[in-house]
């Protein structure tokens, strides 16, 4: 199995989609994992509704801090372009992907930045030999 674990700094938007994208396009073969520095504790609304118009339920996650992965292994490790790092987890494999903070877009311009996460995702599996 392999393990990815995505940061961005609230764990309340991007990393929040990619964990959810991870595990629906590598299923059984991937434990994906989020966190955020500063986590806002929540998972944002918006967030929860652009998962849920492509049938994935984003209520069940929880936004958490960084500190609880540290030292543990992951095959991967991204961040989200927002100058976050991950210094003390174990992965051989560290991504930066420059992915703008929907935080605030209007629901059209929020799913194009889900829309990239998955594309992002999905490239992400392909290199790491987990396939659909």
């Amino acid at each position: 199995m392999v393990r990815i674990l995505f940061v961005c700094v609230e764990n309340s938007n991007r990393s929040q989609m990619a964990q959810a994208f991870a595990t629906i396009l590598g299923g059984p073969r991937v434990e994906s994992l989020s966190a955020g520095s500063r986590p806002s504790g929540q998972v944002n609304p918006k967030a929860i509704a652009a998962m849920a118009e492509l049938g994935y339920d984003l209520t069940a996650h929880t936004s958490k801090g960084l500190e609880s992965f540290n030292g543990q292994h992951m095959d991967a490790a991204v961040t989200m372009g927002c100058g976050d790092a991950c210094p003390l987890v174990n992965a051989p494999r560290r991504y930066d992907w420059q992915i703008p903070d929907p935080r605030d877009m209007p629901p059209s311009e929020f799913n194009k930045v889900r829309d990239m996460i998955r594309e992002k995702v999905r490239q992400l599996l392909l290199e790491l030999n987990v396939t659909e």
